[in-house]
């Protein structure tokens, strides 16, 4: 029986339901799409999954929720692969529902890598993650994420950027709560600001960062960058561009799944560490589930807002890819 998000999440906290079952999540959010098509120069084709090679390297990219992880489970089964995880918040030990990281019983069935290994207050960059990634290349993979510095680095090549130290941090930090994000923006030099997405506020404070630490400006840094670990011309590339409306009926479900299955339990495990500013409080999904164990907000209106928020993440998610994967091989969806 279909029942508004607000008391469905009522009677499932904890998990349970009313006669203390756990509810199943709906199965198809853990199948790739059925129809697994794309169009390319105005043409429509399926491409099936025995088209994709069975020797390069595979990578596949797509905003969440869009079926991409099971998809890669099933390159991994077939080809004997190695599932990497590309997703900058699947790498949190402390999220596995909240972030929809692969079950156990997926991690069992084939061998996943780079999930959940990272401390909650462990730096961790894209440079920690591609040097990690570089240590996997002796077998085949399927790598997978929506995460798009992530991938860029991997194609395009990282500048070697000095770390930045923690006092220039806790400054961004202190500024960022004061004034806001947008602060840091204006004072980004124009080449960098020209790069990067400036409606993230966690791309515009490293990059103030990088510049306030060491005088050049991050798209000065990137000039300079050294040979991609995975250029494209050397794998497969793969980008999945859903349909909005499905692609959003599939986040609203999926969320409900979450809460069905232990999301707040997740989050309220984590209430004495919690500090906002820090990127794994960057969950989506977590600051909302947070306000309302902190009785901030009614847990209809947090269910609703961090829907809402992961409907804006798959935006901004389709809005990189498009800008910055042209020349991958694209898969519309459904």
């Amino acid at each position: 029986m279909k029942t508004r998000a607000g008391s469905t999440c009522e009677r499932r906290f904890g998990g349970k339901d009313r006669g203390g079952r756990v509810p199943s999540p709906d199965p198809t959010l853990g199948q790739a799409p059925a129809e697994f098509g794309a169009r390319r120069k105005g043409r429509e084709g399926l491409i099936p999954i025995e088209s994709i090679s069975r020797e390069a390297p595979v990578l596949v990219a797509g905003p969440t929720a869009s079926g991409k992880s099971a998809l890669a489970l099933e390159l991994a089964a077939r080809d004997g692969r190695v599932v990497v995880n590309a997703d900058a918040l699947q790498v949190y030990g402390c999220w596995r529902v909240l972030t929809a990281r692969p079950p156990v019983e997926d991690e069992t069935a084939v061998p996943h890598a780079l999930y959940g290994h990272v401390g909650r207050a462990q730096p961790y960059s894209v440079g920690h993650w591609l040097r990690e990634v570089a240590g996997l290349l002796d077998r085949p993979v399927v790598i997978v994420g929506g995460t798009g510095l992530y991938f860029s680095a991997l194609t395009e090549g990282l500048a070697d950027i000095p770390p930045v130290p923690a006092t220039v941090r806790a400054e961004a930090d202190e500024r960022r709560k004061a004034e806001g994000f947008a602060a840091l923006r204006d004072e980004l030099d124009a080449a960098t600001a020209g790069r990067i997405d400036l409606l993230n506020p966690a791309r515009v404070q490293r990059a103030w960062e990088v510049l306030r630490a060491t005088g050049r400006g991050l798209a000065a840094w990137q000039e300079g960058t050294a040979p991609p670990l995975m250029p494209l011309s050397r794998v497969e590339a793969l980008v999945l561009r859903p349909e909005v409306d499905w692609l959003n009926a599939r986040i609203d479900r999926r969320f409900d799944a979450m809460i069905a299955t232990g999301a707040l339990d997740e989050v309220a495990a984590e209430r004495m560490f919690w500090k906002p500013s820090e990127p794994y409080a960057r969950a989506i999904g977590a600051p909302e589930m947070m306000a309302f164990l902190q009785g901030n907000m009614a847990l209809e209106d947090a269910v609703a807002a961090a829907k809402i928020a992961s409907r804006q993440y798959a935006k901004r998610q389709r809005t990189w890819f498009r800008s910055r994967m042209g020349s991958w091989r694209t898969v519309d969806l459904p």
